[in-house]
């Protein structure tokens, strides 16, 4: 009984939070029938904000790291990030009625990292004694950047290939101009290069370039970070009116994104868990990094993630990523903290 105390507890305190009581709030009122409105030039210069500050803060803490102690580690991170993406291509993507743009942008978000989550596995480690590395922080633009992107490519490159079968099936002419065999290199080529340039993706690499090469620590403290929890409140509010507006989308497939929820968080930290014990063997990497590693993992993005997939692909419904990984995703990865110390003390030890 104490365990369904504490999981309807962290629910109860996931609806509380900005990220999920806005996006309801902005829900609500769509459901009421009100003309609240955003506009669109506001909006993007939102999303813009929000990605620098994000960017910047990864690319502050990038440059503040040990590179050579980071470099196993970073390399590992952004391998699990991709490996999670993968994965839903084989699950969440592959069930029946779920939209295949919904479910890349569902598994970018579980392949990207939750701040809030990371710090909360930090702070259980500060309080049983446990050590890690004092580069923790960086890793996560590593595994956070490489899901978005892989998540972003592979839902373009599957939207191209439909537009390509389209093609084919319009008529005899267009048959015989069709290419054969999928996609060529020119165009995966060009899928790469356009999300790169897309504006989401190119304010989150800026924001990451100019922590790194640059010292905005000073704009960054006095104009970025004040103006974060705000304008991310914003977004939330505009998401959660057009998730209503698409909540049929969602009614259909709910049980599959309830389980993809409940189960991803765990099938990811063993992911990130073995990476991290990976790095162990290579580096020596800390048992309470290894912890830290299948926590980020688990973890799913409530700040970079929601812009990022509303900026890069607007044709997926922010109810199916945003609920599913904020409302069911968050509580699950920090319940899973004690499992994945304990295994770090059974397999390497404290």
């Amino acid at each position: 009984m104490d365990i369904l105390a504490d999981i309807f507890s962290t629910i109860i305190s996931q609806f509380q939070k900005p990220t999920l009581a806005f996006l309801l709030g902005g829900m609500l009122i769509a459901a009421m029938g009100s003309k609240l409105e955003v506009p669109d030039p506001v909006y993007k210069f939102v999303v813009m904000l929000l990605l620098l500050k994000v960017g910047m803060s990864a690319g502050i803490s990038v440059r503040e790291a040990d590179l050579i102690s980071l470099a196993v580690p970073a390399l590992f991170a952004a391998l699990a990030g991709i490996a999670i993406v993968l994965l839903g291509t084989q699950t969440i993507a592959r069930l029946r009625g779920v939209s295949h743009m919904d479910a890349m942008a569902t598994a970018g978000l579980f392949g990207a990292v939750s701040a809030s989550t990371l710090a909360a596995s930090m702070a259980v480690l500060d309080s049983e004694g446990i050590a890690y590395e004092g580069f923790i922080g960086a890793l996560y633009p590593f595994m956070d950047i490489a899901a978005l992107v892989t998540a972003i490519v592979l839902a373009r490159m599957a939207k191209a290939r439909r537009a390509g079968a389209e093609v084919t099936t319009g008529g005899a002419a267009a048959i015989s101009e069709a290419p054969k065999g999928g996609m060529s290199g020119a165009e995966v080529r060009g899928i790469f290069v356009d999300t790169f340039r897309s504006p989401a993706i190119s304010a989150l690499v800026l924001g990451l370039a100019l922590g790194i090469f640059a010292r905005p620590e000073s704009v960054y403290a006095s104009f970025y970070e004040p103006l974060f929890r705000g304008l991310l409140s914003i977004l939330m509010l505009v998401m959660g009116m057009e998730a209503w507006s698409r909540l049929a989308e969602m009614r259909k497939v709910a049980g599959a994104y309830i389980l993809y929820g409940l189960a991803g968080p765990l099938v990811h930290g063993m992911i990130g868990f073995g990476f991290g014990l990976a790095a162990h063997h290579i580096t020596g990497f800390s048992a309470g990094g290894v912890v830290l590693m299948a926590t980020m993992a688990a973890s799913s993005s409530d700040i970079s993630g929601p812009p990022t997939m509303r900026g890069a692909l607007p044709e997926a419904n922010p109810s199916t990523y945003v609920g599913t990984s904020t409302g069911l995703g968050t509580p699950v990865a920090i319940l899973s903290i004690p499992l994945f110390m304990a295994l770090a003390d059974a397999m390497i030890g404290f």
